[in-house]
């Protein structure tokens, strides 16, 4: 903004009584039900036009792009893919495989093997018994047993214990905190 006297001064919002630009004034983590809004439809719809967005929260496209850009700066957004259907691809057993390790064993190392099984879709470091939890999607039982095989063989790693997925009711879903939260 620029005054009537100084045409290249930059103007406070407190000296022409206007409303500071969304998300300036606000804590940077904090979401508001418009947030909230543009994060549910991104999470159905990661191709929606700015457009659509801007009708369904009542504001300019413009704007929705600044709430966006503002989310993907505070690494709310991470990024955007596409979904595949795994049965679509010939992957249809999901195996979640708990791996123990010995007790002289690096975790570091461990983990250091886990990209090279292209199979395991999620890994988690855990606490309890598991000293990792992963996700394993392959073709068939046949598959699963060859990937259950080469996870034994990774140095480090003692024991595994697998629960077969019989159905998926959902995944992939981030939750959004609670309002309020």
């Amino acid at each position: 903004m620029q005054t009537e006297n100084n045409p290249g001064s930059p103007v406070e919002p407190s000296d022409t009584g206007t409303i500071p630009a969304v998300g300036r004034s606000r804590r940077k983590d904090s979401l508001d039900a418009v947030d909230r809004t543009i994060l549910s439809a991104l999470r159905a719809n990661a191709r929606i036009p700015y457009a659509d967005l801007a009708r369904l929260v009542g504001l300019s496209g413009p704007s929705v792009a600044d709430r966006v850009k503002r989310l993907e700066q505070l690494g709310v957004i991470t990024g955007y893919h596409a979904a595949l259907a795994p049965s679509a691809l010939g992957l249809g057993v999901v195996a979640i495989v708990g791996i123990e390790q010995a007790d002289d064993a690096d975790q570091d190392a461990i983990a250091e093997s886990f990209p090279d099984l292209q199979e395991i879709e999620d890994c988690w470091f855990v606490a309890g018994d598991e000293s990792f939890i992963v996700k394993v999607r392959v073709a068939d039982i046949d598959a699963l047993e060859k990937s259950l095989g080469r996870l034994r063989k990774i140095p480090g790693v003692s024991r595994t214990h697998t629960t077969v997925v019989l159905s998926t009711r959902f995944e992939g879903r981030a939750a959004l905190p609670l309002e309020g939260d």
